[in-house]
């Protein structure tokens, strides 16, 4: 009796290891969402995910290290802009953190939307609101549609972080979001 011996090679992938504490979920989500999404929501090279995210991680921190994402034209140090869509050093060295750690997607569920806030706005609808990415020294409080006001942050040192909230700020449809002095970005979730 003649056997036929067959021997399937299966490749099998080396995953990065995991030698970082930072995560998709928890940091670079945020990042992506506030500086990213603009262009980057759908198309070619859609990041709105980790799943869309992780198999770029390496061309995105090649792109943020030499500066050409986000695009921003204007000599870096000749001027000083508000509207500046360049990453800052803290947010360049989370990413770099982050890929070089492994890429981690990490627990938990991260940033769905985000909501920019300049001076006053009122709330159309209810919105949960998860963290708050300052881009100075800045106060931002809420003032409930029954009066009551909640003060989210204060914050007299500008670090480049982002805020996250022990408990999810849960805030009602008329709610007046309020930031003195400067903007802030909120990540919301639904």
């Amino acid at each position: 009796m003649k056997r036929l011996v067959l021997v399937i090679a299966i490749p099998l992938w080396a995953h990065d290891p995991i030698t970082t504490k930072l995560t998709y979920n928890a940091e670079i989500s945020r990042i992506l969402a506030v500086r990213c999404l603009s262009c980057h929501a759908t198309g070619s090279v859609p990041l709105a995910t980790y799943e869309q995210v992780r198999p770029w991680a390496k061309a995105i921190r090649d792109q943020v290290l030499n500066r050409k994402m986000p695009p921003w034209g204007a000599q870096r140090g000749v001027g000083q802009f508000r509207n500046n869509a360049g990453l800052g050093q803290p947010e360049i060295d989370r990413i770099v953190q982050w890929v070089e750690g492994g890429a981690p997607q990490g627990e938990g569920k991260p940033v769905e939307a985000v909501l920019h806030v300049e001076g006053a706005i009122t709330l159309d609808h209810a919105i949960t609101v998860k963290a708050i990415l300052p881009n100075a020294p800045l106060e931002a409080k809420a003032t409930r549609p029954d009066g009551t006001v909640e003060h989210l942050i204060w914050l007299r040192e500008y670090h480049g972080l982002t805020y996250e909230f022990t408990e999810p700020v849960k805030l009602p449809k008329g709610t007046v979001l309020e930031v003195t002095t400067n903007s802030a970005e909120l990540f919301l979730s639904y």
